[in-house]
């Protein structure tokens, strides 16, 4: 294993699209072409599927230092209803495209840190939302929480809107770890929101949180662990620390002598994945571990998991449309990102402009490659056995498996690929293999962050 993860440990998407946004073709679609698609694709899904919403809620009060997502940091809560107003603006103006009332089956709230807002303007941001739509039966709503600053108000409002699950990012309990990385919450202060969601009637809780931080040791893993043990969180998302200080300067408060890497990093994932399987978690797709009971396990022996920008979820909906400064929308045939400047966003929002910048419509072999590669993060598997699902891309990438092959990372056989037991650890690795617009135009710097 060693070996093969020298050999392996390169630079790789994380693959929650295909393209991935660096290769996004650099003239994005027409304001009129994108809404086209989203029209299309709320058309002939909206009755059967029913629709995805994200909301991106940037704020924060504090830099959390291994963070790569797009925030703004301020202490300034009078930011909070000019952006929700903004975002329900955006909201209308989508709803006006549609042309029918949307059937909302998911919901979810990123950020930066929505318990940022209170529970009074998160209440209005989610009736907004929710007016003049239909909820589907089995719909689930779900918002990121930070357990230092989560008051049980907000659990609270947002279950009394619908909300079943809530994602605690832990990250880690070594008080270490913590202060370097800026993100301090003492286990106690975890203990008791979770007990809180728990009184409350959340059915579904999430731990985030990152191997491969700075000063993390295989001990600190370990204790941190048994402390999630303890607290039995429904689902755990196992996170690879994503170093890209050309991407996040504030990942430059500590080095890379700081960092456990490679083989000692995959220790640290090893640990994890043994303890949560002998704690009744069991691994699903990528660095994600559930509870039997939990719907994201049903989904994945069903064979209905999905892969979005969201993450790994149980709920399939084609169309996605995400408000919010930098969010990404997906229509499956194309994707569209909002501007990234808070400022920017609520100026053209204001002037009833759709607030996008870039984006991508899918051809025909984006389409083939994504649903290969959607396989394999979901599935471990796919095939190709009818045309619909071939491309000469396709055995471009069977091609480049070979030495994987040769590893016994997967097994190749007529028109089917299968990762094995030992290939899980390199899917982002066999997904690259499949990756025609990487190959094409190989970075001559590093973009991504390293796979292993």
């Amino acid at each position: 294993m060693a070996n093969l993860i020298s050999k392996y440990n390169v630079a790789a998407p994380r693959y929650t699209s295909y393209p991935t946004v660096p290769y996004w073709d650099a003239v994005p679609p027409t304001i009129d072409q994108w809404l086209k698609s989203v029209k299309f694709s709320f058309d002939n899904s909206n009755q059967k599927d029913g629709m995805s919403i994200y909301i991106h809620l940037p704020f924060c009060e504090r830099l959390c230092t291994y963070c790569a997502c797009n925030t703004r940091i301020t202490v300034n809560h009078g930011v909070e209803l000019p952006y929700i107003k903004s975002v329900l603006k955006e909201w209308t103006m989508y709803k006006t495209v549609f042309g029918d009332k949307p059937r909302i089956k998911e919901i979810h709230l990123g950020g930066g840190t929505p318990t940022f807002f209170s529970s009074e303007h998160l209440k209005l941001l989610i009736e907004g939302i929710l007016s003049d739509s239909v909820v589907c039966e089995d719909a689930e709503f779900s918002f990121e929480a930070h357990p230092g600053n989560t008051e049980s108000s907000h659990l609270k409002t947002l279950y009394d809107l619908g909300f079943r699950r809530v994602s605690f990012g832990i990250q880690d309990f070594d008080p270490k770890v913590q202060h370097i990385i800026n993100r301090i919450q003492t286990y106690e202060q975890v203990e008791s929101i979770v007990g809180e969601a728990r009184r409350i009637g959340y059915t579904s809780i999430n731990f985030d949180l990152i191997y491969g931080l700075p000063l993390q040791t295989k001990a600190s893993v370990i204790d941190t662990i048994n402390k999630v043990k303890i607290l039995k969180p429904e689902r755990i998302a196992f996170y690879s620390y994503a170093h890209v200080p050309w991407v996040k300067p504030g990942q430059r408060k500590f080095t890379e002598l700081d960092l456990p890497v490679d083989v000692e990093k995959r220790e640290l994932y090893e640990t994890g994945r043994d303890m949560f399987k002998t704690a009744g978690y069991v691994e699903i797709g990528m660095d994600h571990f559930s509870l039997k009971t939990d719907t994201l396990y049903q989904a994945s022996l069903s064979g209905k998991l999905h892969r979005n920008f969201m993450g790994y979820t149980h709920n399939y909906t084609q169309l996605m449309v995400s408000l919010g400064v930098s969010s990404i929308s997906d229509t499956w045939y194309s994707y569209m990102q909002n501007v990234k400047k808070v400022e920017d966003y609520e100026k053209l929002v204001e002037d009833g402009i759709f607030p996008v910048f870039k984006g991508h419509l899918l051809n025909e072999e984006d389409l083939i490659l994504r649903k290969h590669i959607l396989n394999i993060m979901c599935r471990f598997e796919t095939d190709w056995t009818n045309e619909d699902q071939q491309c000469k891309e396709l055995y471009s990438a069977i091609d480049r498996l070979k030495e994987m092959e040769k590893d016994k990372l997967i097994i190749i056989s007529p028109y089917h690929l299968k990762v094995t037991k030992e290939g899980v650890a390199f899917l982002r690795n066999i997904c690259m293999a499949f990756d025609a617009r990487l190959w094409r135009n190989i970075p001559q710097s590093q973009i991504f962050s390293s796979a292993m």
